[in-house]
């Protein structure tokens, strides 16, 4: 009788065609390789912005010295946010290619779409990151100067508050800090998605990223005059089926991002309209999803 072994060999395990953990395990590997970029450092610069901006007067009065901080920071930090978005996206691919990160990546189990996702995660954490904090210095500072004018009238007033002084501080809070800016930074957040999500694309294709950042900067230049370059189409076109189809076509591949600039009305005191939010909300998921998809188009056809 011989001694034979029998070698029982487990069934090969099934790989899903999707998995939310390799998804997240790209976007945390993302926001590592952007820190270690140094991406972070233009928190810097925004910081000395806003010390410059508190300590400089340029207003009349409280109130506009209030109003004028808020349009200046949170100006800044929707530019921040855009513009990093671009920079950083345009960077990534190429960034991997170069690297032959790539090439490690997708000879695993991993889908080119968990890929790409991955990548648009981790840059969409470093941009919340980045608007939390800026947004957090901007309350601090609005807040730190509403106090400051408060304070200065009411010890001008040292006989008790007068009609004219508690006037004056109810305009001073009116045009202060209120919860509704938190809106506006999240407007900021949606645009910077947007703007993501159409640089990804231009990456899968793009021969260099010098060039994807130059079309994404247009790109974003011509969306905010999207309204007024669809009028001018229409009027210097007949209104025909063909100018319908290539105005809804560009309604397409040229996000309106002047949908955005509601937040300037709230930074600027506007009432808050919650059906207004979910449309943004709503139309920022639709963005993303289009992008994704044409860059799935594209970049499963590219041999790596």
């Amino acid at each position: 009788m011989s001694d034979s072994k029998t070698t029982l060999q487990s069934p090969a395990r099934s790989v899903p065609l999707f998995s939310i953990s390799r998804v997240w395990t790209l976007a945390i590997s993302t926001l590592t390789q952007l820190i270690r970029m140094k991406t972070f450092y233009f928190l810097f610069a925004f910081a000395v912005l806003l010390l410059v901006i508190g300590n400089f007067n340029f207003a009349s009065s409280p109130a506009q010295a209030l109003s004028t901080i808020k349009k200046v920071s949170f100006g800044a930090m929707d530019l921040f946010a855009w513009l990093f978005a671009i920079v950083a996206t345009a960077l990534l691919i190429p960034r991997d290619i170069e690297d032959r990160t790539l090439y490690t990546i997708l000879s695993k189990p991993v889908r080119r779409i968990e890929y790409l996702l991955g990548k648009l995660g981790g840059v969409l954490i470093v941009i919340g990151i980045s608007l939390s904090v800026m947004f957090l210095v901007c309350a601090g500072m609005i807040q730190w100067q509403e106090m400051g004018y408060i304070a200065d009238e009411v010890s001008a007033s040292p006989n008790g508050i007068s009609d004219e002084t508690r006037q004056a501080i109810l305009l001073i809070e009116k045009n202060g800090f209120h919860s509704d800016l938190a809106v506006a930074a999240l407007a900021s957040f949606m645009k910077a998605a947007v703007v993501a999500s159409v640089t990804i694309l231009l990456s899968t294709f793009a021969s260099s990223s010098l060039f994807t950042i130059i079309v994404s900067v247009l790109v974003f230049l011509v969306g905010h005059a999207h309204t007024m370059a669809t009028n001018f189409w229409l009027a210097e076109t007949d209104n025909n089926m063909v100018v319908q189809m290539l105005l809804k076509l560009f309604k397409i591949i040229i996000p309106n991002f002047q949908i955005f600039s509601f937040s300037e009305g709230i930074v600027q005191g506007a009432a808050l309209v919650p059906a207004l939010i979910w449309q943004m909300t709503g139309l920022t998921g639709a963005y993303l999803v289009v992008f994704l998809l044409l860059s799935l188009l594209t970049f499963v056809d590219k041999e790596f």
